[in-house]
């Protein structure tokens, strides 16, 4: 190899023929100060550029003609194979950050190309190597760019989506993605995955987003959320991916806020779900509604209006986000279980407890209105009896002043007048809502009687 490498001239087919190639490759990827060698230093400079990691996955991807030797047709595809699977980070680098080159890798299952054995052995082992990188780097925003569009966030970008998509899913891809969302990985990552599969999800229906959302792996991002109860980011990202299983689209609008914009004026029908999918999310809702209590929170935020102790927090925001998107299912055990675990009614206490947070005011009005339109008696029962959900608006309104009592986790600013409660919006809206279903609903008329 020194030999060639010192040469001014050289092709890659001739270090492919060197039959120490294989090694000195290998011992790149264990080598830490490359400039204290010579030999392997020249060979990644030589290896990783543009041209020669084109070639290396041609010789991959395509087929070699009926005059082409045994060299070109067996020993080149092979070591190109053992190259890209070497683990090399530089040689990997160049190829997953060049869109025209990891196009050129997926052009191999294209239906109208010949596909031999040999080559798609040598392509599945390429493959798995470049997708393991790319996840292993997937806390780098242009990297999760990469896997955004290789999972088929614009369709447009193959030929043969539906046959790449089935190939991807055929793969551990998803496995390594979702095992990112671990509470051991830094939040960069948990974020960066989780826009990865929230995108799989806008793309159903695929074979990616099919087997995403599949009990086995609802039941496996459930776990990642609850593994750790203090590892915040993690929680929340992973009920971001459940929320955009429950409803795709909503993962493509960035702000909470603009649902209520978009939605405002708009009916919202029941989400079609697989029963399957939320099933699978059940066992462990439990788990998860015990976290909107957080008693044992000491932490303080000072505000405009006089301080949080404590503000309500990402996860619980999260939390009742999903509850909302959950309920808007239609899906009567779940309806069950919210009634059962007392979250309808603890969500609807901190709608009070919390009277500036608008992205809650916001996802609590979703709720009420799911259980106000729900075909299951026994929730609109519980929202206006047990809850007593008219009669705490009508307090409310009585008392529109932010009280300054010790136990609300609300406080006024101390010397300065009590501000005005700022829900009254939504509550407003809420109670013109009833009046509104009323006129055809015996049980609310009668309630409002």
């Amino acid at each position: 190899v020194e030999s060639i490498l010192d040469k001014e001239n050289f092709t890659l087919e001739e270090l492919l023929d060197e039959e120490e190639i294989i090694q000195e490759c290998k011992a790149l990827n264990k080598l830490v100060l490359l400039d204290a060698h010579y030999v392997l230093n020249s060979l990644m400079f030589s290896l990783r550029d543009r041209a020669q990691v084109e070639q290396l996955l041609r010789y991959i991807v395509e087929e070699p003609s009926e005059d082409d030797d045994s060299k070109r047709t067996f020993k080149f595809p092979f070591i190109a194979c053992e190259i890209f699977t070497c683990e090399i980070d530089v040689i990997l680098k160049t190829l997953i950050e060049d869109e025209e080159f990891m196009n050129l890798l997926f052009s191999f299952l294209e239906p109208n190309r010949s596909h031999s054995a040999l080559l798609a052995g040598y392509f599945s082992k390429t493959h798995q190597e470049v997708l393991r990188q790319l996840v292993d780097l997937i806390g780098i925003t242009s990297i999760m760019e990469v896997l955004v569009r290789l999972v088929g966030a614009d369709d447009h970008v193959y030929p043969n989506f539906l046959d790449v998509m089935q190939w991807l899913a055929d793969s551990n891809l998803l496995e390594m993605i979702v095992d990112k969302l671990n509470p051991s990985c830094p939040p960069e990552v948990h974020g960066n995955a989780a826009e990865t599969l929230c995108a799989i999800t806008r793309n159903a229906p695929s074979a990616l987003a099919t087997k995403l959302s599949s009990p086995s792996f609802v039941a496996r991002i459930f776990g990642h959320a609850l593994e750790d109860s203090h590892s915040k980011y993690g929680l929340v990202h992973s009920l971001s991916v459940c929320i955009s299983l429950l409803d795709p689209k909503r993962s493509a609008i960035a702000s909470p806020l603009m649902h209520y914009f978009r939605n405002q004026h708009m009916y919202e029908p029941p989400i079609p779900v697989n029963p399957e999918t939320i099933n699978a999310m059940l066992p462990k809702l439990g788990d998860l509604l015990m976290l909107l209590n957080v008693s044992s929170d000491e932490k303080i935020l000072p505000t405009t209006y006089g301080e949080l102790r404590p503000p309500l927090g990402k996860h619980r925001l999260k939390i009742v986000e999903f509850i909302a998107v959950l309920l808007r299912t239609g899906n009567e055990a779940a309806e069950k279980e919210l009634v059962g675990s007392g979250t309808i009614q603890r969500v609807l206490d901190l709608f009070f407890e919390y009277p500036y947070n608008n992205a809650l005011h916001h996802h609590v009005e979703s709720i009420i209105l799911s259980c106000l339109e729900s075909k299951n008696d026994a929730i609109l029962d519980h929202l206006l009896h047990k809850c007593d959900l008219i009669g705490r608006f009508l307090q409310t309104e009585k008392q529109p002043i932010l009280s300054g009592d010790n136990n609300l986790p609300t406080l006024p600013a101390a010397g300065k007048h009590a501000p005005r409660a700022g829900n009254i919006g939504h509550i407003t809206r809420i109670s013109n809502k009833l009046v509104q279903l009323g006129s055809s609903n015996s049980c609310i008329q009668a309630y409002l009687q």
